[in-house]
């Protein structure tokens, strides 16, 4: 019987805004980069929040990839290992899919069921309110000092993959066709046919304003039950 550790290669984030698709051109670029393993799995986790449950429950060793706001100079990447990681996932919330993500290790953890190891690969973003914008220089610099230091962890866990000759083309990502990194940046339409920040049409007639403080909200959205006072 195998008993090799599970692996779970995950990225998650938000490919249509900007800098928030880090974690998923990290994991595409992961697949890209390794031959497939026996023991590891790469997934596109998007922002399915606690639909990803399953597979954590499944895994080992965990490694996530995701653009986190840790209050640092935008490209700063960081690494944070098991008990920190899902601080680090709430340090500064940009965006739902970290809430659900939080909830996921939380589930996972009482079902009695969480990877023994985890690490988290984060990169400070340089721009987010960009709609259908790709990464930004300075984070997508990181994406290959990313991979080097998740192989370099496996590695010391007893996982050892190895780099395919030559990279996978363009058509074998693990993502749809239409949104591998090419084809996305180079399909992308001008400024005068696709406004960029949102559409006045649909943003309360131009009176529509982001929440200062998003963990704020969030927190008092949540606490709203059915005995909660409005």
């Amino acid at each position: 019987m195998d008993d090799t550790p599970s692996v779970l290669v995950l990225g998650i984030g938000n490919l249509l805004w900007a800098d928030e698709g880090f974690g998923i051109r990290a994991a595409e670029a992961f697949h890209s980069r390794y031959a497939d393993h026996s023991a590891v799995r790469v997934i596109d986790g998007g922002t399915q929040g606690v639909y990803l449950v399953q597979h954590i429950r499944e895994t080992d060793f965990l490694v996530v990839f995701d653009a986190i706001d840790y209050q640092l100079p935008p490209g700063t990447i960081k690494f944070i290992q098991d008990d920190e990681v899902p601080h680090f996932l709430g340090v500064k919330k940009m965006s739902l899919h970290q809430t659900g993500f939080q909830e996921v290790l939380a589930m996972a953890e009482m079902l009695g069921d969480y990877p023994s190891r985890l690490l988290l690969i984060g990169v400070q973003p340089v721009e987010l309110e960009d709609f259908g914008g790709s990464l930004r220089v300075e984070v997508k610099a990181q994406i290959e000092p990313a991979l080097d230091f998740a192989e370099k962890w496996l590695a010391r866990l007893g996982i050892n993959l190895q780099r395919r000759s030559e990279r996978l083309a363009d058509g074998e990502t693990i993502a749809s066709i239409e949104l591998a990194l090419r084809a996305y940046e180079e399909g992308r339409p001008h400024e005068a046919e696709a406004f960029r920040h949102g559409d006045d049409r649909v943003l309360a007639g131009g009176r529509f304003a982001k929440p200062s403080d998003l963990q704020s909200e969030d927190d008092a959205v949540l606490a709203i039950g059915p005995g909660a006072v409005r």
